[in-house]
């Protein structure tokens, strides 16, 4: 009895850093994204429907947190034990892990976060049959307008 107490009046103050962990589950993912406490997000390829998260890359843009897709949220779900994951978030990275990190970031940060090309051509900018037929209407009538405004 002694030695509990011994031990309870010797007892170093708790680390207070919070431990390092993965977070998943969209709603949990996201406040820690919008309070710029994830590290880095790896959101799921396969997610039915789509629209729950199809705007979190842009989040991830705007709060400048470097961001990735995996193929298969089965994948995430091992990860934290489950059998799928939408996305999840890291929050800690140990010291001897974080170079190996900081190459992720920068890798993912150039790929997805700060490119360009994949926000202007989403979708692939090919129009529709109609949509085609309609801008070559519109570009005869200009050109004719041209024409008449020219002979006079």
């Amino acid at each position: 009895m002694e030695a509990a107490k011994l031990k309870a009046e010797n007892k170093q103050p708790a680390d207070t850093k919070p431990p390092i962990t993965l977070k998943y589950g969209l709603n949990n993912v996201t406040n820690l994204i919008e309070e710029k406490k994830a590290r880095l997000v790896v959101i799921a390829t396969d997610v039915d429907p789509i629209e729950t998260i199809v705007w979190l890359p842009q989040l991830c843009r705007k709060q400048e947190v470097p961001f990735c897709f995996i193929r298969g949220k089965a994948r995430l779900g091992k990860l934290i034990g489950m059998k799928t994951a939408s996305c999840v978030a890291l929050t800690g990275i140990r010291k001897e892990d974080q170079a190996d990190f900081d190459n992720l970031v920068k890798t993912f940060k150039a790929q997805f976060n700060e490119n360009v090309n994949l926000r202007r051509e989403w979708g692939g900018g090919i129009l529709g049959h109609k949509s085609r037929l309609a801008a070559e209407a519109k570009q005869k009538a200009i050109e004719s307008e041209q024409i008449k405004k020219s002979a006079l």
